[in-house]
């Protein structure tokens, strides 16, 4: 017998693998065990809306085949895939609150790393877990609930510390090769050629100096900013700050960012400001280009 529409043993169906919708429509069990679900949820995070089709056919998605359905939906955290799952549909308030309450608690966990090093791990994992890579869902959609979010998390940003440790350890902040600077330009631009060899080199080395001197949420910010496309209400919204604020971070960077470009090339090609400005212009249009090569 199947469930009526609108019930919410019908909305978990509609996620479920197919195999477990027999057991799942023949035991009365699972509607009351649904009910308390979205209950737990709701009265965890009053301020967070979740709908329960959205709910409740994440559950579905993340059911196993093997075992029983009833049991895997006893042992739910209930409160912690409400919370994830209005994180993957981007809802405010639920980012704001995975900030502070399990994302900040995970940073407490990386003991080894340094405070600069916990800021570039907490960055990344907010990139992994709440952005969609080529418009797809967010990693954070794959939570299933059956272990605690915060665990979950943890073990992300662990993996993260792990693999920034590693590529320290290879020298990843090398300096990078003039000849990525090269296609700052298009090649039908005919300003191309101001750029000779030796100013390609000093421009690249100035950039790479310019970005190292910024601190790792500068960095952090223009990678969001410049590299991923995000908008500032979107950047506002992972860091739960207001969009001024972070707007004003980002251009402060940016500024910082340039100005010490500057500085950096007019030291090593001897030039005055005007022409240290005229050579700086031929790439400042197109910043985003040019930090990709350098931070991607």
């Amino acid at each position: 017998m199947s469930p009526a529409p609108g019930t919410l043993t019908a909305l978990l169906l509609a996620g479920a693998p197919e195999p477990l919708h027999a057991a799942l429509r023949s035991t009365p069990a699972v509607e009351s065990l649904l009910t308390d679900l979205v209950a737990r949820g709701r009265a965890a995070w009053p301020t967070v809306a979740v709908s329960p089709e959205a709910l409740l056919h994440h559950v579905g998605r993340h059911l196993r085949e093997q075992g029983c359905p009833l049991d895997a939906l006893r042992q739910l955290h209930a409160e912690d895939v409400h919370l994830a799952c209005a994180c993957a549909r981007g809802e405010p308030h639920a980012l704001a609150l995975f900030e502070k309450h399990v994302l900040q608690k995970a940073a407490a966990r990386l003991s080894r790393h340094s405070a600069a090093q916990v800021d570039e791990v907490l960055q990344v994992t907010r990139q992994r877990l709440l952005l969609g890579a080529h418009g797809g869902a967010p990693k954070i959609a794959e939570y299933s609930g059956r272990g605690s979010l915060g665990g979950w998390v943890r073990i992300v940003a662990s993996r993260i510390g792990g693999e920034l440790l590693a590529r320290a350890g290879r020298h990843e902040q090398a300096s990078t090769p003039p000849e990525a600077l090269e296609h700052l330009l298009s090649r039908d631009d005919p300003e191309r050629n101001v750029l000779q060899a030796h100013s390609r080199r000093a421009l690249s080395e100035s950039l790479q100096v310019a970005l190292e001197a910024l601190s790792e949420r500068e960095r952090a910010l223009l990678r969001l900013h410049h590299l991923h496309g995000l908008t500032m209400d979107r950047i506002a919204t992972l860091y739960a700050e207001p969009r001024s604020s972070v707007a004003r971070h980002v251009a402060q960077a940016r500024e910082r960012l340039l100005k010490r470009t500057q500085r950096e090339l007019a030291a090593r090609l001897k030039l005055d400001g005007r022409e240290v400005e005229s050579l700086l212009g031929l790439v400042v249009s197109r910043l985003d280009l040019s930090l990709h090569r350098l931070m991607g």
